[in-house]
């Protein structure tokens, strides 16, 4: 038996396999991003912010919003179903499943003045700071 000969064998082995496991998560990662709705974060003025989440296919009754801590937590049900029959061909396209996002919020928002709209498979949610943390202008006497 040939030692040399024995460990490359294992060494090619051990990174064939890690190879391979690299691919396999690659491509669970990929799925589950392509499943995560896109979000846009905008700062509109010193003291207001909107989140702008796309959930097409999302009936408003199947979308929760939570606040908990820091953490808004946005997650909808798509219950998704085009079908189409045709004497000559039948197509059902489907997509269903569970959607979640969440996002850390920096402290010195208001949580009773946090709104939330869904219009057209868009979610609009507009923040607003405390009070106490706005800016304003002091007068110099």
């Amino acid at each position: 038996m040939d030692l040399a000969k024995t460990t490359k064998d294992i060494a090619t082995k051990v990174e064939d396999t890690i190879e391979k496991g690299i691919e396999s998560a690659k491509g669970a990662l990929s799925n589950v991003a392509r499943h995560l709705p896109f979000a846009n974060f905008a700062k509109h003025s010193s003291d207001t912010f909107d989140l702008e989440i796309d959930l097409p296919g999302v009936k408003k009754e199947d979308i929760s919003v939570e606040m908990e801590d820091n953490y808004l937590t946005i997650t909808a049900v798509r219950n998704y179903k085009n079908e189409v029959k045709r004497e000559d061909y039948y197509l059902c396209e489907s997509s269903f499943g569970q959607i979640a996002r969440s996002f850390v919020l920096p402290e010195n928002i208001d949580r009773d003045k946090i709104e939330a709209k869904y219009e057209d498979g868009r979610l609009y949610i507009t923040f607003e700071k405390e009070a106490a943390k706005k800016a304003k202008a002091i007068a110099v006497k």
